[in-house]
């Protein structure tokens, strides 16, 4: 186990990281949806609360190639991505031509507050350090509608470990941080989110992964 470093430096990382891994990585995941039947069910679930709640805009925060974004576009959302990487960026908008793509960052999103219907951040968390966790749901919640749904996929665990290869034997420098469910919904709670649905369970897209509904309070 490493602890990451407390430095700006991470999302650099990041960006570049994944700008060098998003071909590979896009093939890597393009069909994880279909082998992961209980993701899809939490999905639709999402959907739902969005409709329920008035329907809008949904972001999909750290979108990678995008596949997520389609998928709920799939269910009738009005869906679209955002990702710190610009060849992710690139990647999506080739797969998915009828869907908007823009980069951007979690950490300071470009976004009108109380613009959105419902955000998901699906195993993108996973790359943000602890001291900036607070910060990053606090614009979670500013672009989110009072009673909009939020939607959690994450790594579930302790620590926090640095990825130097990637998807296609690629070199990548980021750090990969699990978290446990009570201290995330912990979490939400204090950033003005109450969490109304969660599990652990393993699957093709983690081999222990949690997941949170959670939805915006007035």
């Amino acid at each position: 186990m490493e602890s990451a470093p407390n430095t700006d430096s991470w999302l650099d990382d990041t960006r570049t990281s994944y700008d060098t891994v998003a071909e590979s990585y896009a093939d890597y995941v393009r069909g994880l949806l279909d082998e992961t039947p209980e993701e899809r069910a939490v999905m639709a679930l999402f959907a739902d609360e969005v409709r329920s709640n008035g329907d809008g805009p949904v972001a999909d925060v750290g979108c990678g190639p995008g596949r997520i974004t389609a998928h709920l576009a799939g269910l009738g959302l009005d869906a679209f991505g955002i990702d710190l990487s610009p060849r992710m960026i690139e990647v999506a908008r080739r797969e998915h031509p009828g869907l908007r793509f823009d980069v951007g960052s979690m950490t300071d999103l470009a976004l009108d507050a109380g613009s959105l219907a419902g955000l998901v951040a699906w195993y993108s968390l996973i790359h943000v350090p602890e001291d900036e966790l607070d910060a990053v749901l606090g614009h979670f919640h500013r672009v989110l509608r009072p009673g909009a749904p939020l939607l959690l996929g994450f790594h579930v665990g302790d620590e926090s470990t640095l990825k130097t290869e990637g998807y296609g034997g690629h070199p990548m420098k980021i750090y990969v941080h699990r978290r446990r469910q009570s201290g995330l919904a912990a979490r939400l709670d204090d950033a003005g989110f109450t969490a109304r649905t969660h599990r652990t369970l393993t699957s093709a897209e983690s081999t222990l992964g949690g997941i949170v509904l959670a939805r915006r309070r007035p």
